[in-house]
């Protein structure tokens, strides 16, 4: 593993909420809530003579995510899309920077996006409804 020079700083800043923005397909989302995505690699021991593993095999790797959106961007996206439903979207790219005030610029891009169910749920008292959206991602850049 490469060392890491991490070099601590006073009144440093971590990355928070504030310094994310999100775009999908090169328009800003300002109706965002939530981000979540994670890559998965498939690892298993392999076993030949002895009870100890001889080496590691590799498989897929598989990617997930979801965004959560305020309805009112959700709304705005099906009147855009084709049929009015999200899932009928081309494959788009989600990038998502970390841009802080002082500090590295860090950048992840969700590639080859889908939708893949939208689920609406609400209640009485609901003032504004957050909207989670499950995604189909192919890899992370």
């Amino acid at each position: 593993m490469p060392i890491v020079n991490l070099t601590p700083l006073i009144n440093g800043r971590e990355y928070g909420w504030a310094d994310i923005i999100v775009n999908i397909s090169a328009t800003p989302i300002v109706g965002i809530r939530a981000v979540k995505y994670e890559e998965e690699q498939e690892k298993e021991n392999i076993y030949g003579a002895g009870r100890n593993p001889v080496s590691r095999g590799y498989g897929r790797v598989k990617t997930t995510g979801s965004i959560t959106l305020l309805s009112a961007t959700v709304f705005a996206m099906q009147a855009a899309a084709p049929g009015g439903k999200l899932h009928n979207i081309a494959p788009f790219p989600i990038v998502v920077l970390y841009q802080p005030e002082a500090g590295a610029i860090v950048t992840h891009t969700l590639k080859n996006c889908e939708f893949k169910k939208t689920t609406f749920d609400w209640k009485e008292g609901d003032l504004s409804k957050e909207i989670e959206l499950e995604l189909v991602i192919s890899h992370v850049v």
